[in-house]
Order: C-alpha cells, then sequence, then structure tokens
C-alpha cells in the first residue's frame, strides 16, 4: 500500500501561502478587507474544547490580524469577546464581530484612541459593564514604524509607538485590575524584535523590549492576586501592520519571513492564536507566570 489515507489532509503548515506574496501599500492604519492577499484567521482544523467558557476576554486590535484570530479562538471557546480599534478601521471590526458571532458569541465593538489613558479606562468599563465582567485582557494593539536608517528615526514616531504599544498597555492594565481576579489572565503582545533588536523597526522593537520586561516585572505581583500575566512574541506575520505607512522595500515585503526564518514564510494570525488560548486557559498554564511564548517558526536567535 503506498500514499495516504484517504482521510488525511496535510499539516496545516503545508497550507500556508508562501513568498511571494501579493500586497498593495495602504495608508495608515491600513485595513485588512482592502488587502488582496487576505490574512487566515479562521483556523478551520482548531476544534474547541470550553476551555474559555463563561469567560469575557478584551483584545485590544482585535479588528484584524493576529487579534482578530485570537478573538475567534476564544470565541470558538466559549467566551464573549470585546475588541478595541480604532474609528477608522469599523470595517474590519464588523468581519471581526461576524466571525465571533458565527461561533456563537458575543463580540462588543469599542471604537477609540488607545494613546488616551481615558479611552483606555472607558474600553474596560464597558467591556465589564456591556458583557458582565472581564477575565482576560490581551494587550495587542500596536503601531508599526519602519525605517531604512537611523536617520529616519524621529521624535514623533517615536514618541506614538510608545504611547500605543507601551503606554497604553500601561492604562488597559490599571483600568482592568479591579475587575480581575483568580484564574484570570493578562497577555501582551511582543514580537521577536523585542527579544533581538531591529536595524528596521528601532522604536517599535524598543516598544516590544519594555513589554516584555514590564510584563515579567508586574507578574509576581498579580500572581500574589492568583492573576497569569505572560507574553506572545510573534515572528513575522502576515498583517495589514505590515504594509500601512511603512517605509520597508518592496523586496522586504514580497519575501517576509523568507530569508530571517527557517519556516521560509511569513506566519499567518490563525497559527498564533491558539498561544493566546493556552495563556487565557486556567486549566493549561495555570503555572505559567511572566512568561514569554515565542512563537517564530524557528528564529532562535536573540542577539
Amino acid at each position: 500500500m503506498t500514499g495516504l489515507p484517504s482521510n488525511t489532509r496535510p499539516a496545516q503548515e503545508e497550507d500556508q501561502p508562501t513568498p511571494p506574496y501579493s500586497y498593495e501599500r495602504q495608508e495608515r492604519p491600513g485595513l485588512e478587507s482592502r488587502m488582496s492577499q487576505r490574512p487566515h484567521y479562521l483556523a478551520p482544523r482548531y476544534r474547541g474544547s470550553g476551555k474559555l467558557e463563561g469567560k469575557v476576554a478584551l483584545i485590544t486590535g482585535g479588528d484584524s490580524g493576529i487579534g482578530r484570530a485570537v478573538a475567534v479562538l476564544y470565541a470558538r471557546e466559549g467566551a464573549d469577546v470585546a475588541i478595541g480599534y480604532l474609528p477608522v478601521e469599523q470595517p474590519d471590526a464588523e468581519e471581526t464581530r461576524e466571525a465571533v458571532e458565527a461561533e456563537g458569541r458575543r463580540c462588543l465593538l469599542l471604537p477609540g484612541d488607545l494613546c488616551d489613558a481615558d479611552v483606555c479606562r472607558e474600553t474596560v468599563e464597558a467591556t465589564v459593564r456591556e458583557l458582565g465582567g472581564l477575565n482576560v485582557l490581551v494587550s495587542n494593539a500596536a503601531r508599526l514604524n519602519g525605517q531604512n536608517s537611523l536617520d529616519d528615526l524621529n521624535f514623533e514616531d517615536f514618541d506614538l509607538v510608545f504611547k500605543t504599544n507601551m503606554y497604553a498597555y500601561f492604562h488597559l492594565l490599571k483600568a482592568a485590575l479591579p475587575h480581575l481576579g483568580d484564574g484570570d489572565a493578562v497577555i501582551a503582545t511582543a514580537s521577536e524584535e523585542g527579544l533581538k533588536g531591529s536595524d528596521m523597526m528601532m522604536d517599535y522593537a524598543a516598544t516590544k523590549g519594555a513589554q516584555i520586561a514590564f510584563t515579567k516585572s508586574i507578574a509576581s505581583h498579580l500572581a500574589q492576586r492568583g492573576i497569569r500575566a505572560n507574553v506572545v512574541a510573534p515572528g513575522p506575520t502576515w498583517t495589514v501592520l505590515n504594509l500601512s505607512g511603512q517605509r520597508f522595500p518592496d523586496s522586504y515585503l514580497e519575501d517576509l519571513g523568507s530569508t530571517s526564518d527557517p519556516m521560509g514564510r511569513a506566519a499567518q494570525p490563525e497559527e498564533l492564536a491558539p498561544a493566546y488560548v493556552h495563556l487565557a486557559s486556567d486549566a493549561d498554564s495555570s503555572y505559567t507566570v511572566g512568561e514569554v511564548v515565542a512563537v517564530t517558526g524557528g528564529m532562535t536567535d536573540s542577539r
């Protein structure tokens, strides 16, 4: 007998697109719905098992990319989901809501600019008010600035990327703390750039390193309250974030992940989302505190 049984499917990895990628540059912040080569986020092979049944999750940047894939899997595991996003990203947010509701769960849309501390607080309070509580905070919204040289680095970009990636995380955490309790979780989306630095994303890498250090610093304090704080550090991932308002060369975008990643390609959001399920589920990660889960496709160089 030769070949594979007729009911055997190729590994998920074999189903994912490989370079060269098809893309169109967009103005910041960009819309996933306008991408010709759309990211994969539905994770059709992932089977829910009730790991987050009855829980409420707030995911910032949940309108698209990694945040959207996390929202879908959280819903598949039984959670109601609130997503934060910029008002101009409303079309993408509507698609996320449809995907979450298709899983049989509620999805609360919370537009607003998280660079404003008051918006961070209201985003948390609206989640609690409308969905009945808060068990999982995923600080995922991000701004990415690409630089080709040190001369491209300027204060305005540096300031805004820290406000978006780091300060918002701080404000969201402080607002969420009164509502989180035993068995709940805080998860930050960092990046492999925060582990090794980046000569093309200098300020972005700095914020991601700050998120990692901050999470490790607060983890022991939160653990005393029964709250687990951890980080997911993705490798290169096919999202609209890479295409919007960036200075990256065409060759970098066409071949994203192909030269630096042993997998020879960028990740798809659906490949990252299970790591967030693991960290949100106290059945899976009750002893995981202050860790960085690096989902990088084999990029182990942390220099």
